[in-house]
């Protein structure tokens, strides 16, 4: 793949991954999260691809 789809791709990546992780952390500081666990789930769509990818998994709250 070209260097510029792949530096776009990381921009993007990079981008999901850390404005998540904001949310996420931010969520929890205003909820009763200690000791519980949270089933997540992250979508990403390319619409003009018909494309969707899920990922799935859990997040433990603070104990």
């Amino acid at each position: 793949m070209p260097d510029e789809f792949n530096m776009s791709m990381r921009k993007f990546l990079k981008q999901v991954g850390v404005t998540s992780q904001q949310a996420i952390e931010e969520a929890l500081r205003n909820s009763d999260a200690a000791g519980k666990t949270y089933s997540v789930k992250a979508v990403v769509t390319i619409e003009e691809l018909g494309m969707t990818h899920e990922v799935t998994g859990e997040i433990k709250g603070d104990a």
